[in-house]
């Protein structure tokens, strides 16, 4: 089941698009405010985020900016659902990066049109998923690395925890759980060959190893 963010201080309206949605084989998770909607993002990956921008502790724009600044985040779709329906506003939306802008009042068969067209445009998008990072370039689909333009070998077990580390941009990913990635890659079953190989994609990345951090007690996390 795909799930929506609703960022929306209006109870109703939060509840009623909660059913509907519902009906239509969608999970809707619901916000009053931003400060609860940061929460949450640290630690899930919604499918799509529906922002109203006046809310009560901090614009939606602002919301949508954070979005946007963050690698790990920024392929999230962003539709603004809003009483703002100046052209300014709209201008606004667009130039951060929303992929729609809806003025209330609205029908939910629009908003629903909306949000599916938006989700087929990200997934045939995601079919040649592309992480780029200064001089850093990840090719998911091919497997492929890129320093500085030029391709370097990573043994699929790297491949994995180097994209593992990279999806999971500035949070920590447990020793365990990078194990657990590569089972099928490697014989070994102790967290010792997860910082083996840690090690040797540092030593790949060159200059650009520091983006790797350790972690202490626990295992690793990529962030510039």
């Amino acid at each position: 089941m795909r799930e929506i963010v609703l960022i929306e201080d209006d109870r109703d309206l939060s509840y009623l698009l909660s059913l509907n949605f519902e009906k239509e084989n969608f999970k809707l998770k619901t916000f009053e405010s931003a400060t609860e909607f940061f929460k949450y993002i640290q630690e899930s990956k919604p499918d799509l985020v529906i922002i109203d921008i006046m809310l009560p502790d901090l614009d939606g724009f602002r919301v949508a900016k954070f979005l946007k600044s963050r690698p790990d985040l920024k392929d999230i779709p962003i539709i603004f659902l809003t009483a703002k329906g100046s052209e300014e506003d709209k201008l606004k939306g667009f130039e951060i990066g929303a992929d729609d802008y809806i003025t209330k009042p609205f029908s939910f068969k629009e908003l629903l049109a909306r949000v599916k067209a938006v989700l087929r445009r990200y997934e045939r998008e995601s079919s040649s998923e592309v992480y780029e990072f200064e001089g850093i370039k990840i090719l998911k689909n091919e497997k492929k690395v890129l320093i500085e333009g030029k391709e370097v070998h990573f043994t699929p077990a790297e491949f994995k925890i180097l994209l593992t580390l990279i999806e999971n941009y500035g949070r920590p990913v447990s020793r365990e759980f990078l194990l657990e990635k590569i089972s099928k890659y490697s014989s070994e079953s102790t967290e010792r060959t997860v910082d083996v190989h840690v090690k040797h994609i540092r030593d790949k990345l060159g200059k650009y190893k520091s983006y790797i951090k350790t972690v202490r007690g626990y295992g690793y996390k990529f962030e510039k």
